[in-house]
């Protein structure tokens, strides 16, 4: 019997899946007395992969009693467990450190962790999913005959980047340190700068199969203790199998999904990390990524770079003035160019007006078709310098812009006025200091340019009217995304639009911080005093 065409968007009934044969309940068991079925059970539930290392051996030469270690190829360090763990344990151990020739405790296991192991970080471990919890994060795991727990050693020895100048957030004047994919290498560069003990770390474990190291970073006496609980419990919300990069993390805890506008905040940069938690705002790192996230993040945060306070005040001011005007720029130029030359020709001057006539005479498409074209190749050109390898990206980009540009004037497909048009618009939004923030006016731009070809310049402004209600219903953390603009608040102006002098930002911001809010006790600079020629 046919089914009907919409039967087939319909529910369909769930089939039953077989039974999983591995299902982790026996991971949950506490660990074997024996060390054989310790040892058998860690490698089946591994599948014997190639790179689980272990090694029985036997401690003590009168009395020995057998013992088992695990490590993972590429997580531990091999070094490190040879000398410091296996050495330790098989040659420098001898009977009357065990307890076993005449001391009064007899308890071989108690004397192993506090007299034997020498290593700071060493944990019980009394199940199979512990065991392998800390296996896998690169420690070492050792079982003993005849107890039913046992032992985890640090011993960590992944490879890393280590530390580089940051690539997506350049300055010509400030800090060249970058963030790693290591969490223990990025918290102690937020560490270095802020010897404070009320900064605190906390973290957590997300991602059901990864397993992913999350830490959140505040200074305490300075966030507000909402804000902090509300981060926790929305990671703590977090219910997926993996967290790969911190973009997981973000989509997962952003106020708003249905927005062009980032409401957290992205850096690659420890002193850009350390500045928002000096402000009361929490950072999140998360492992596996150079790139922390801050909340809250609020509009005009993502127009301010680490660049405007190592310079001087008003040199900061005029490069944070120039990114305002550059978002308007890459927003509204093709769409007032459209709206201009289709609907609102008088508004034009006249030399000007016939100069664009005349290029215009021989193209075949109105100005929101050519626009539009002119975007999308740019786009293309924009993400095949972006794929490409760095040796080729910007010299294609560069030269497949010039050259289509050319070409398209003369074959007659666009106008030259349109391509300077195009070409200013793609420079202003490189002026960003963050990459999402001009992805957002990538976005909006188009729908700009579909208001201005329909109606205009009236499009135009309907258009900013809708953006300005949206930004105005934005929330990041609960905090109001347009503050200190909407709602205003007079005192917090002075690192807006404008960076003032350091001695008059004495006090953080006020909605984000609310507890302590004195930065410090500064006094304006005064000229020094001119001595009395008569003395």
């Amino acid at each position: 019997m046919k089914k009907k065409f919409w039967d087939l968007f319909g529910k369909q009934k769930k089939k039953k899946m077989p039974a999983l044969q591995n299902i982790p309940d026996k991971l949950h068991a506490p660990l074997h007395k024996k060390v054989e079925d310790n040892v058998s059970t860690i490698k089946e539930t591994l599948g014997n992969s190639f790179d689980i290392v272990s090694r029985s051996f036997k401690i003590g030469t009168e009395k020995p009693v057998s013992a088992a270690l695990f490590y993972m190829e590429g997580l531990a360090d091999k070094n490190f467990v040879q000398d410091f763990v296996l050495e330790t344990l098989m040659l420098d151990v001898r009977e009357t450190d065990l307890g076993q020739k005449g001391s009064k405790t007899t308890d071989f296991y108690t004397i192993l962790k506090e007299r034997a192991v020498t290593n700071g970080v060493v944990k019980e471990i009394k199940d199979f999913q512990t065991a392998l919890d800390h296996l896998l994060s690169g420690d070492t795991v050792i079982v003993l005959e005849g107890y039913a727990k046992g032992l985890s050693i640090s011993s960590n020895g992944m490879k890393d980047r280590g530390v580089q100048e940051a690539t997506s957030q350049t300055v010509v004047r400030g800090p060249k340190e970058g963030f790693t994919e290591t969490i223990r290498t990025n918290t102690s560069l937020i560490r270095r700068r802020i010897k404070d003990p009320n900064l605190w770390i906390e973290t957590k474990k997300v991602g059901k199969k990864t397993k992913t190291e999350v830490a959140i970073c505040y200074l305490k006496g300075v966030a507000q203790d909402e804000i902090i609980e509300e981060v926790r419990k929305r990671i703590d919300d977090i219910d997926i199998d993996a967290i790969l990069e911190s973009g997981y993390i973000e989509e997962l805890i952003q106020d708003e999904t249905y927005t062009p506008f980032p409401t957290v905040y992205n850096t690659e940069r420890p002193d850009t990390a350390c500045a928002g938690i000096l402000e009361g705002r929490i950072v999140i790192i998360v492992d596996g990524t150079p790139f922390v996230l801050i909340v809250p993040a609020l509009f005009v945060h993502f127009f301010q770079s680490t660049e405007d306070f190592a310079q001087r005040s008003d040199i900061g001011t005029l490069m944070r003035l120039l990114r305002f005007l550059c978002f308007f720029i890459a927003l509204l130029t093709p769409s007032a160019y459209i709206a201009l030359t289709t609907f609102h020709q008088e508004m034009i001057p006249t030399q000007l007006l016939i100069s664009l006539a005349a290029q215009r005479e021989g193209v075949p498409f109105p100005a929101v078709v050519e626009a539009f074209m002119m975007e999308i190749t740019f786009e293309i050109l924009r993400e095949a310098g972006t794929r490409m390898p760095r040796a080729v990206g910007s010299a294609i980009s560069i030269v497949g812009a010039l050259v289509l540009g050319q070409a398209a004037v003369e074959a007659g497909i666009v106008s030259s006025a349109m391509v300077i048009v195009v070409s200013l618009t793609a420079i202003s939004s490189f002026v960003s200091p963050t990459f999402n923030m001009s992805i957002s006016v990538r976005i909006l731009r188009f729908g700009f340019m579909i208001l201005a070809g329909m109606f205009g310049l009236f499009g135009i402004i309907i258009g900013l009217i809708i953006m300005v209600l949206h930004l105005t219903s934005l929330r990041s953390f609960g905090i109001p995304y347009l503050a200190p603009m909407g709602p205003f608040i007079p005192s917090e102006q002075k690192d807006t639009l404008v960076r003032m002098p350091f001695w008059r930002m004495k006090t953080r911001p006020k909605l984000i911080s609310q507890m302590d809010m004195e930065r410090e006790e500064t006094q304006s600079p005064r000229p020094p005093e001119k001595e009395d020629p008569k003395n």
